[in-house]
């Protein structure tokens, strides 16, 4: 059987290797192409998951297992199922456009650029796929070191600041998530994933593993209070990593929830269900307020992502199948949607050299073709029907008033808040006079942005209009996830 994900993982890492070899600063051309190269075949690579991919069975597919470091049972073991299919394939459709979007704004160090977007697009790839503990945590972690690089270099004034940030807060959490691997190892004897699915384990055991886990993911989703440094890194980062950055890493959190937290720690996620619904409400209704007063495009975004990702952790701990795909479905409409603001706010800043919502204002007057994509995407942040951002967080909802109607009611309030934010930022931006010279001077879109944000549009649509491909992936494995944290003993 061809090795799919296999290739998912190490065809976009060696395409950056070769970026490294074959580009240079006098060559910028080469590493141009030999990185969009890498990111198209890594793309093509996973066309297969889906196409040849069974949604009727729970089971693990693409299944790949050889030796590593057998003398502590740790293997190369590699394998999705509906939870993690869809989020391999975005991955690598996101970079294919992040290294697209870059080609003449990134003028400096070119082939290092796109060669860390190709390396780290592999090593998220190998974390969504990994079925052994270890193996997910040298993913995991490696993952982090091209974008640390990505924002400490090619990033803002404040980039070296922004970098460090991100980097603790997102190291110092794994740790603990660590002990629990080594833990579960020396109960189970093994690091395989779903050996750790079945052991014994009493409820003041399940809660401290669970306060470990939590750890590591909360900070990447990231929930609220362990958010600050999200903030803080986009503004900094280049519009590229602000796309994967919101668009893919914030996924491995959320997904960390549905592979790690509920089906090891049954008990113990049905005992702190309280406190997660706490926690997402307020991240979907107070960091909505936080949105609408921010003046900068790129911390407005920011914000709103981190209230979008509030359904997602609401939704996998409402124990439902309809909370639970709202919430994946969540993950792949936000990977579209903010991957698609920040492109657009890329566009002005390449232009202007500003994302304050203060130096514009009167743009569709001059970006037309902007200003129509940018509303389509306003308004799937905003979640408006038809479009892929309603289809998750209407799902959530429904299932939050079945479970608490004060919960439903709650989370249902960040569609108000979503439009307010969004749309204020759309009016101050887009509409109303030209009074800055800078932006009567605009060019609309070049013909590569319009494809970019076309690609995004289309993608928005579609799941919008037509989510039965999306849902019907995920199910059978949503099915099977519940059904198993039913058998808990509360």
């Amino acid at each position: 059987m061809t090795p799919y994900l296999s290739l998912a993982i190490w065809v976009p890492i060696v395409g950056g290797i070769a970026v490294l070899v074959l580009g240079s600063d006098r060559d910028a051309m080469k590493a141009r192409w030999t990185a969009l190269a890498g990111a198209l075949a890594g793309f093509l690579v996973t066309l297969p998951l889906y196409t040849r991919f069974d949604p009727s069975t729970s089971a693990m597919q693409f299944v790949e297992r050889a030796e590593w470091i057998p003398y502590f049972d740790i293997y190369y073991h590699l394998g999705v199922d509906g939870i993690s299919v869809l989020l391999v394939i975005l991955n690598s459709f996101i970079t294919l456009l992040v290294i697209w979007a870059g080609w003449e704004v990134i003028k400096v160090r070119v082939a290092q650029y796109m060669a860390a977007f190709l390396i780290m697009s592999g090593l998220i790839n190998g974390a969504f796929a990994a079925l052994d503990g270890i193996l997910f945590y040298v993913f995991f972690e490696a993952m982090l070191i091209p974008m640390y690089i990505i924002i400490g270099v090619w990033g803002g004034e404040r980039r070296v600041y922004a970098a460090i940030k991100f980097f603790l807060y997102t190291l110092m959490g794994s740790f603990l998530m660590l002990v629990a691997f080594i833990y579960l190892y020396q109960k189970s004897g093994s690091f395989a994933i779903h050996d750790w699915f079945d052991l014994p384990l009493s409820l003041r055991t399940q809660i401290l593993i669970f306060v470990a886990f939590f750890a590591a993911f909360a900070v990447k989703v990231p929930m609220w209070p362990v958010h600050t440094w999200l903030p803080d890194a986009h503004p900094e980062a280049p519009t590229g990593g602000s796309v994967v950055l919101a668009a893919i890493t914030l996924k491995i959190g959320a997904y960390g929830f549905a592979r790690f937290i509920l089906p090891i720690l049954p008990d113990a996620s049905r005992y702190l269900s309280p406190f997660i619904y706490t926690l997402s409400l307020i991240a979907i209704v107070y960091i909505g307020f936080v949105a609408i007063v921010q003046a900068d495009m790129k911390r407005l975004i920011a914000y709103s992502s981190i209230s979008h990702m509030g359904f997602v952790t609401l939704g996998f701990f409402l124990f439902s199948v309809q909370g639970a795909e709202g919430a994946l479905a969540q993950m792949i409409s936000h990977g579209f949607v903010s991957a698609a603001l920040f492109l657009c706010v890329g566009v002005l800043h390449d232009r202007m050299h500003s994302h304050l919502i203060a130096d514009f204002g009167g743009v569709v007057n001059t970006m037309p073709k902007l200003a129509a994509f940018w509303m389509l995407f306003a308004m799937a942040n905003a979640g408006l029907p038809g479009t892929s951002g309603f289809v998750g967080e209407w799902l959530v909802i429904l299932a939050a008033v079945k479970v608490n109607f004060w919960i439903g009611f709650t989370a249902a309030i960040s569609l108000i808040l979503g439009c307010s934010y969004t749309l204020w930022m759309y009016k101050r931006v887009i509409y109303g006079d030209v009074a800055n010279a800078n932006v009567a001077a605009l060019a609309d879109l070049s013909r590569r942005e319009f494809w970019l944000l076309g690609a995004l549009a289309a993608a928005v649509l579609i799941m919008g209009v037509w989510p039965k491909p999306f849902i019907d992936v995920m199910h059978s494995s949503v099915v099977d996830l519940l059904a198993h944290v039913a058998r808990s003993k509360i």
